[in-house]
């Protein structure tokens, strides 16, 4: 582990010195600074994890230093120190965010003990931030292009009204981020935000969790759980269509009963339904249902897919850079830009998702500062590669039906080891429909969750 660096900002050379030789002796790593702006160089230059910052300075006073910090997005931890502080002043210090105030002439004892909380506090405060990336999704659309402008546009029209929407996108082009916005912008903001994947659920199951059950106790589904808010129906398309005869009553009646209940159950939530298909094309087909998707769709929304706006590759990549280092720790790493072309150039089937976890794994094999052309290269092509790899040699002694099984196991498994057993995202890939895939699967013997035999 590396040795906390401090920095010590004080106009007066001796204290800068003593406190320097007690800091180094305790195993830390000091620079010093006699003024702000030495300060503001030597910070950006390198982040500290702790600032000893003199409140009394010769060009720029360390209180208002301190807020200039705070404002660019300070992470270091901050102690004030001065010989002429008042109450008012550490209190003014703290709330702006230092987070402690010594008074001159410093005890050695007391500056060693606080500054090894301050930076305890600040390690504490870094794992919040980790577990918080992890575990609050999204909200964040990125990107400067005129199709995400206008993306964010209609969303923040879109979120003051209560109409129901529907949102077209491809997997991976942002549709949960975009729900979540919605959400998060409307007037139930402050109301549950509840979202059940039709798509990933087993048809049998699907009536329980939307409407919950009364047998053997009463469980709520989550049109009932989203009460006061928002309810998603991720991947509206794959509803059979009993069960969007009984969605479209719900909807229309504002009312429900459970699985095995005899009650009629009210509720009142904002509806937001997404889908990757045609539903117009499933509509002609006949098995989707036209007032179904008339009553949804009183407001549509389209998430681009990423090759229709390739000009926020750039500011994608550095945000998924910057949150693999700050949510999983791992060391920064800068993209070449032959990789930022490689990468503008590709077509992306998964979009920004794609993107994302590609970013990840160059993060994780790379062990130099730079991820280069040929990096991104290898790893674009490893997918293809390791489907060749992956799949069986041509054997033509086997009769046609044996060879085409075999082709056909190779083939779904690798695209849903692509998918992680997703069988909506393995639809979109291979084209087939979700009940054909689910026999198909079966027919072949691939558990479509783990993606083996």
């Amino acid at each position: 582990m590396s040795r906390p660096n401090i920095l010590i900002v004080d106009d007066e050379p001796d204290i800068r010195e003593t406190i320097g030789d007690v800091l180094g002796d305790e195993g830390y790593v000091t620079r010093a600074a006699e003024n702000a702006e030495a300060a503001r160089r030597a910070l950006a230059e390198q982040q500290p994890d702790l600032v000893l910052l003199d409140i009394w300075m010769p060009d720029t006073d360390g209180i208002s230093l301190l807020k200039e910090w705070m404002e660019q997005g300070c992470t270091a931890s901050v102690v004030m120190i001065s010989g002429h502080g008042t109450v008012e002043t550490a209190v003014e210090a703290i709330r702006i965010g230092a987070y402690d105030f010594l008074e001159k002439p410093l005890s050695i004892a007391k500056t060693l003990v606080t500054i090894e909380r301050a930076l305890k506090n600040r390690d504490l405060k870094q794992e919040n931030m980790r577990l918080k990336h992890r575990l609050e999704p999204s909200t964040e659309l990125l990107g400067s292009s005129a199709a995400m402008n206008e993306l964010r546009r209609k969303i923040q029209r879109f979120a003051l009204t209560d109409n129901w929407i529907v949102i077209h996108g491809e997997p991976g082009s942002g549709k949960g981020v975009a729900t979540r916005r919605l959400h998060r912008q409307s007037r139930r903001a402050d109301g549950p935000l509840v979202s059940v994947n039709l798509g990933a659920l087993p048809s049998e199951n699907v009536a329980v969790h939307l409407f919950g059950s009364e047998s053997p106790q009463v469980r709520p589904g989550s049109l009932e759980r989203a009460d006061g808010g928002t309810l998603v129906l991720d991947e509206v398309g794959d509803v059979g269509a009993d069960l969007q005869a009984k969605l479209l009553s719900a909807l229309v009646e504002r009312n429900f009963l459970r699985v095995g209940g005899r009650t009629a159950v009210e509720f009142d939530v904002r509806v937001i339904a997404t889908t990757n298909q045609d539903l117009e094309k499933k509509i002609e087909r006949g098995r989707f249902r036209r007032d179904l998707y008339d009553r949804l769709a009183e407001l549509t929304l389209e998430t681009p897919a990423l090759r229709l706006h390739r000009e926020d590759i750039p500011e994608l990549v550095e945000a998924a850079v910057k949150n693999a280092v700050d949510a999983e720790g791992y060391p920064y790493r800068s993209f070449s830009t032959g990789a930022f072309n490689t990468l503008r150039n590709h077509h992306w089937p998964g979009n920004v998702r794609e993107l994302h976890n590609l970013v990840h794994r160059l993060m994780i094999v790379n062990e130099s500062g730079e991820i280069t052309r040929q990096d991104v290269e290898t790893a674009l092509s490893g997918e293809l590669r390791d489907a060749a790899e992956g799949a069986p040699p041509v054997d033509f002694d086997r009769d046609l039906r044996d060879a085409r099984e075999a082709f056909e196991r190779a083939y779904l498994t690798h695209h849903l080891e692509r998918t992680g057993g997703n069988v909506t995202d393995l639809s979109t890939r291979t084209g087939l429909e979700r009940t054909h895939l689910y026999r198909k699967l079966k027919a072949l013997g691939i558990d479509h969750k783990t993606g083996k035999r």
